[in-house]
C-alpha cells in the first residue's frame, strides 16, 4: 500500500469556458489563447481544451493557436469520432482525453462507456498512441470500466469526480463521503493495473483538496470553477490559489517533500 504520493500533483487548467463567453456574443474576446498563457504563467502544468463536435466553445482555430502559444502540454479532449481522430493526428498534442459527448448536454456528464465498446475503442486509440499522444480515458470510478480501459491499452484514466462534487455542493454528506471513498479505492485499483490516474470534473478549492491526498492521483483537471472564480479574483489569482490548495493538501498528508 502506498504511503507517499507517486510524484508532484499536476494541475491541468481547462479553458473551454473562456471560449463559451466569447462565443455567447461573437467576436474575439475573451481570448482563450490569452487565458492559456496566463494559466501557464500562474503555474498550470498543462492546458485542457475540449473540441466538441458542435464547436459550442473551443473551435478548430483555437487548438492551433493554443499549441503555438504555450510551452506546457496541451490535453486535447475529444469524442471518439473519426473527425476528432483526424484532427488529433494532424496536431499530435501531448495528450488526448477521450470523453463521452451528447449534443444536448450542457457539459460532459458521466464517464465513457468502455466495457461495452472495448473493440472499437481499442482500434480507435491505437493510431493516437502510435502518433505519440498520451491517451487518457475519462471514466466513472467503476471497477468494470477501469479494467476495460486497461485492456484496450489506454495508459491513463481520468476519474470523473462530478458526483462527489455535486453531493458536496448539495450538503449530502453521507453520499459525498461514500463517493469520495469510491474514488479513493478506484484510484488505487487503477494504479494496481499499471494505469496513470488523473481526476477531474466539478472540482473546487474544497473538493480538490480532498482528492489531492490520493497518493495514486498524478493530475487534476479543473476548468469551470477556475473560470468562474476569475470573474471575482482574476484568472492568475484563482489558479495560484488552486495550486496552493493542492500542494498544501499533499504536504499536510505526506510531509514537506510531497508537494
Amino acid at each position: 500500500m502506498l504511503t507517499k504520493p507517486l510524484g508532484r500533483l499536476r494541475l491541468g487548467v481547462n479553458i473551454d469556458h473562456v471560449a463559451t463567453i466569447r462565443n455567447a456574443r461573437g467576436g474575439a474576446a475573451p481570448d482563450p489563447v490569452r487565458a492559456a498563457k496566463i494559466a501557464e504563467a500562474a503555474g498550470a502544468d498543462g492546458i485542457t481544451a475540449h473540441l466538441r463536435e458542435d464547436r459550442r466553445h473551443i473551435v478548430d482555430a483555437d487548438i492551433e493557436a493554443i499549441l503555438a502559444a504555450i510551452s506546457i502540454p496541451l490535453n486535447f479532449e475529444m469524442a471518439a469520432t473519426e473527425e476528432m481522430q483526424k484532427i488529433a493526428l494532424r496536431h499530435r498534442p501531448h495528450a488526448v482525453c477521450i470523453v463521452p459527448e451528447r449534443r444536448e448536454e450542457r457539459t460532459t456528464e458521466g464517464g465513457l462507456e468502455v466495457a461495452r465498446e472495448e473493440n472499437r475503442l481499442a482500434h480507435f486509440i491505437a493510431p493516437l498512441r502510435e502518433a505519440g499522444c498520451r491517451v487518457s480515458i475519462f471514466i466513472a470510478a467503476d471497477r468494470r470500466q477501469i479494467e476495460a480501459a486497461a485492456r484496450i491499452g489506454a495508459p491513463v484514466i481520468e476519474l470523473h469526480t462530478g458526483a462527489y462534487c455535486d453531493y458536496h455542493a448539495e450538503g449530502r454528506v453521507a453520499e459525498r463521503d461514500a463517493e469520495l471513498a469510491k474514488l479513493r479505492d478506484m484510484a488505487a485499483f487503477g494504479h494496481s493495473l499499471g494505469l496513470e490516474v488523473h481526476a477531474g470534473h466539478g472540482l473546487t478549492y474544497e473538493t480538490a483538496a480532498e482528492v489531492a491526498v490520493f497518493p495514486e492521483v498524478m493530475e487534476l483537471n479543473i476548468g469551470h470553477f477556475l473560470i468562474g472564480e476569475a470573474i471575482f479574483s482574476g484568472l492568475d489569482s484563482a489558479i495560484r490559489r488552486m495550486r496552493e490548495v493542492m500542494d498544501r493538501a499533499r504536504r499536510e498528508a505526506f510531509g514537506a517533500g510531497a508537494a
